[in-house]
């Protein structure tokens, strides 16, 4: 396994705290060190108009106190570290990602407004780190669709048959290995497709579904291929199912153990990080902690 460490983002929160629940599991399946951060923001020192007592004690860190109380007397032992740091969350926490195989962390902090769904500092995580990000949302978030007649521990993966990426499809296979559960696959075709026939008109195209159905399972059939030979061990069953493919991964995400997508590539015209709306939808409303994987680097 990697020798980079797992990295929990704690914040005092109870958020915070079931992301270093997470954080613990990944670590100890990857027999990985977990290091536990908090950046601790300090706006006031940016500020020439405001007067502050004196600089911040950088000797207690209330959150970091939390966080191994939190942690002492698990059943399994995890080589552990604590850091403190200061500055902007949302600037810091992503380039921790440069030295990590993992950066988990809740999908709200102690700030923000209470109806948020997705935290700003998660948002700049998952966009802008470069290992992949995994965001633990709170419990209780509802998701329509029925939940799969099999039980057990189950991955899923969003797979894009016109461009997959290697990164999210060997993530999702190797978390799935990991927590020995099986990886649900979903592809999904745009149904009904229409065009355009007249300004402001749009005509339904005369295509079979049962035939785009079978030509999608055959294209992600064969490129999931490789992976099922990379693991053996790990079945992978594909659902190609019509409609949006974030709200299939949303309705998938039901009692799943985590939802695994990936992050648009940088393209010459848009050089900017930047998730895609799937993968921005699947963060606000999945019910299941959820993974961004950054995209696989261009062959040269």
């Amino acid at each position: 396994m990697s020798t980079l460490p797992v990295i929990a983002a704690v914040d005092g929160s109870e958020d915070g705290l079931r992301a270093l629940d997470w954080a613990l599991d990944a670590a100890h399946r990857r027999e990985a060190p977990l290091r536990v951060v908090h950046v601790r923001q300090y706006a006031a020192w940016a500020q020439t108009d405001v007067l502050v007592a004196g600089p911040p004690d950088t000797a207690e860190d209330p959150a970091l106190d939390q966080a191994r109380a939190h942690l002492q007397g698990r059943a399994f032992a995890v080589p552990t570290e604590y850091v403190g740091m200061e500055g902007v969350p949302g600037a810091l926490l992503p380039e921790l990602g440069a030295d990590a195989q993992l950066l988990v962390l809740g999908s709200r902090g102690r700030g923000g407004f209470a109806g948020l769904l997705l935290g700003s500092n998660g948002m700049a995580a998952a966009r802008d780190a470069e290992c992949p990000v995994v965001v633990v949302p709170r419990p209780g978030r509802e998701v329509h669709g029925e939940t799969p007649a099999e039980p057990g521990p189950r991955v899923v993966v969003g797979l894009h048959v016109d461009s997959p990426d290697d990164a999210t499809l060997s993530f999702a296979f190797t978390e799935a290995q990991l927590r020995g559960a099986r990886l649900q696959v979903v592809a999904a075709y745009p149904w009904p497709v229409q065009t355009w026939a007249a300004a402001g008109q749009m005509m339904p195209l005369v295509i079979d579904e049962v035939s785009v159905e079978s030509e999608t399972r055959v294209l992600a059939d064969g490129l999931l291929a490789p992976y099922r030979g990379r693991h053996p061990d790990v079945r992978a069953d594909t659902h190609v199912l019509p409609g949006d493919a974030a709200g299939n991964l949303v309705a998938s995400s039901r009692d799943a153990d985590l939802v695994v997508v990936g992050r648009h590539r940088r393209r010459l015209l848009a050089p900017a990080r930047m998730m895609g709306s799937v993968t921005h939808a699947v963060l606000l409303h999945a019910a299941a902690p959820i993974a961004v994987v950054p995209p696989a680097p261009p062959e040269e």
